[in-house]
């Protein structure tokens, strides 16, 4: 488990924790949500879904992560009412997310925080403040997911009836942004110019058609 040296009473619960037969004693008020979580990542992200539209896991990083020891979880009891106060809660995870390491190399994109939220079941607030935060987590180069049991609306990219954000438990997911993420960029203008300042010289093939046509858009709309 990692503890911040400034802000102990949300440490961080790694991989490897989990192989014990309780969590830590800073944790231990919310080990069943999370070792809910905890399976969940392992079972459903980790695994093929029937309805998903293509092979392989539902999220193709997730395996790597854990197994790097790099997908960490942390709880925020509390109801939070609104995305302005979700935003504030998650400060201290994204400036948490840029100082660990690693910081640059392969494997600093498998690096993952998933905030869970175990008592909020007002789901739209975690929808809103992800929506919200979206564009400035992209110009840092960071992508911001929401999962709840609600599920979220957004369509699978590959199945459009399928609904892919679906928890256990609201959570907000911190990680790096990858090339091959526009899909989930392109509909904004703001996410669109973050992906090109950042990866406009490596884009994926399958995608580059795609993201000229984003950016031909751009260059019209600024015009």
């Amino acid at each position: 488990m990692l503890i911040h040296p400034e802000h102990r009473a949300h440490p961080l619960v790694e991989p490897s924790d989990f192989a014990a037969p309780t969590l830590p004693l800073e944790v231990a008020a919310h080990e069943a949500r999370l070792r809910t979580v905890f399976r969940w990542a392992n079972d459903y992200l980790c695994g093929p879904h029937p309805d998903l539209g293509r092979r392989g896991a539902v999220c193709p990083f997730t395996d790597t992560s854990l197994q790097r020891g790099l997908f960490y979880l942390s709880v925020h009891p509390g109801s939070p009412g609104d995305p302005d106060e979700l935003a504030a809660l998650l400060l201290h995870y994204r400036d948490w997310f840029t100082e660990l390491e690693p910081r640059t190399g392969p494997s600093a994109q498998f690096k993952t925080i998933l905030v869970l939220f175990p008592d909020l079941t007002d789901f739209g607030v975690v929808d809103r403040a992800q929506q919200e935060l979206k564009p400035e987590y992209t110009r840092d180069g960071l992508m911001l997911g929401e999962f709840h049991p609600g599920p979220p609306e957004k369509a699978g990219l590959w199945n459009p009836a399928f609904r892919p954000l679906h928890s256990p438990v609201p959570l907000l997911a911190v990680r790096h942004m990858v090339p091959t993420d526009f899909p989930f960029l392109r509909d904004d203008d703001s996410t669109v110019a973050a992906y090109l300042q950042r990866f406009g010289d490596r884009v994926p093939a399958h995608l580059r058609e795609h993201v000229q046509a984003a950016a031909a858009r751009l260059t019209t709309s600024g015009s």
